[in-house]
């Protein structure tokens, strides 16, 4: 024990207790526009068609790097470039929650639309300058860390804006459970008054201005980018580092559910409860981990680990409707998930030059994005060709790529500011 406690100790520090309430922040608004706004309207008896074009109020999530220059070049006059936009999305996300919740998806769909529209347009800013915010507070070292601590807060954050709303609606009105909603967000304004300012407490890196002009903000961020040893490289990394992990989870829930036969309620105890539970596990640990490792230590491990997360998926294939496979398979898939992440998302704070730092990384996190749209795509496809046991055997080697490419890791180290 004296050699695990002191692993951890890092995240005993306001630094780590500030991470988790931000990440808390973050993730506060995602269910509100998705799941929680889907059952909502359920409740309400809207046709299973208007909840599907529903789906595309989550679009400024997917967009969000074209605004994301104006948060690198305009100062708000309070706060600081970072903490001052922080509080301006903050307000913005507690007034816009409130009040959609006085509007009925059943008789205002267009209200409803535009109010959900615009909450997830404020919690996509906020993602982009918190995200900021990150990448510049922490020092490379806590990087890991403070990822790991991050999904946690982030999880947390979709139990209570999903299940626990989903729970609240069952005993109080649906304006109510988003007023409450609303003011759980106060948590990330608190926060934010008690956050440090980062460019006051360390120099930039490269010890550079942030842009001059909204037309430097715009390109610079592109032309920094690409003059670094193996930009390319770096770019293809992204995309395709967790490629295997998320081609099979496009495709876990139907073959848990329609090939194996587990009950939805089984599915959601174990797949939604437990697996959220080993996510943030395996990014606490991750981040812990992370300490002692230099980087690409820690993406190539977590990156091997993710694969054979993946290729265990076939133990169920074997053992049938055993309750106790699915908890083991879905525990080391979460597990090892949460450790790539939190590796993934230090490489994303680390390519970031702190004078651009919101577009970026938003740039980045958006290519991540669409990787994942369109990897998920033919999934299903790939399923009826090759059959569940080759699909997964597919998805596990889509890692390799990714890990061949950090053989070339010491190539692109000029562009990275890492830990130890």
């Amino acid at each position: 024990m004296k050699y695990i406690f002191p692993l951890f100790r890092i995240y005993f520090t306001k630094k780590m207790l500030l991470m988790l309430v931000l990440g808390f922040a973050s993730g506060m608004p995602l269910a509100l526009t998705s799941s929680t706004l889907a059952a909502w309207m359920v409740t309400e008896g809207v046709d299973i068609k208007t909840i599907g074009i529903f789906s595309l109020v989550g679009l400024p999530y997917a967009f969000k790097f074209l605004w994301s220059p104006l948060l690198d070049r305009f100062l708000p006059p309070f706060l600081g470039r970072r903490r001052g936009w922080m509080l301006i999305t903050q307000g913005a996300l507690i007034a816009t929650i409130a009040t959609m919740g006085f509007f009925s998806p059943a008789s205002q769909p267009l209200i409803v639309a535009f109010w959900a529209v615009a909450l997830a347009f404020f919690s996509a800013s906020q993602d982009i300058v918190l995200d900021a915010y990150r990448t510049e507070y922490l020092a490379p070292e806590e990087r890991g860390p403070g990822a790991g601590i991050w999904i946690m807060g982030y999880r947390l954050a979709i139990l209570v804006s999903g299940a626990l709303a989903l729970i609240m609606s069952d005993h109080i009105s649906w304006r109510s459970v988003y007023v409450i909603m609303g003011l759980v967000m106060l948590v990330g304004v608190a926060a934010t008054f008690l956050c440090p300012d980062p460019e006051a407490g360390r120099p930039l890196r490269h010890g550079a201005a942030p842009p001059q002009s909204l037309q430097e903000a715009v390109v610079q961020p592109f032309v920094e980018f690409f003059k670094r040893p193996g930009a390319v490289e770096i770019l293809l990394f992204v995309i395709i580092y967790k490629l295997g992990d998320v081609a099979a989870a496009q495709m876990t829930t139907p073959y848990i559910l329609q090939h194996i036969g587990f009950s939805r309620t089984e599915l959601g105890t174990i797949f939604k409860g437990f697996g959220m539970a080993a996510t943030i596990l395996g990014g606490i640990v991750g981040g812990a981990l992370m300490t002692k490792w230099d980087l690409r230590r820690s993406l190539l491990v977590f990156g091997i680990l993710q694969g054979v997360s993946t290729i265990s998926f076939v133990l169920l294939e074997f053992t049938g409707r055993q309750l106790w496979a699915l908890s083991t398979v879905i525990g080391i898939e979460n597990i090892c998930g949460g450790m790539g992440t939190a590796a993934y998302t230090a490489l994303l704070m680390g390519l970031c030059n702190t004078r651009f730092t919101a577009t970026q990384y938003a740039l980045l996190s958006s290519l991540m994005a669409v990787s994942r749209y369109v990897t998920g795509a033919p999934t299903g496809f790939l399923v009826v060709a090759v059959g569940w046991i080759w699909f997964f055997v597919i998805c596990t080697a889509l890692a390799a790529p990714g890990l061949l490419l950090l053989i070339r890791y010491r190539k692109w180290a000029g562009g990275l500011e890492t830990g130890p």
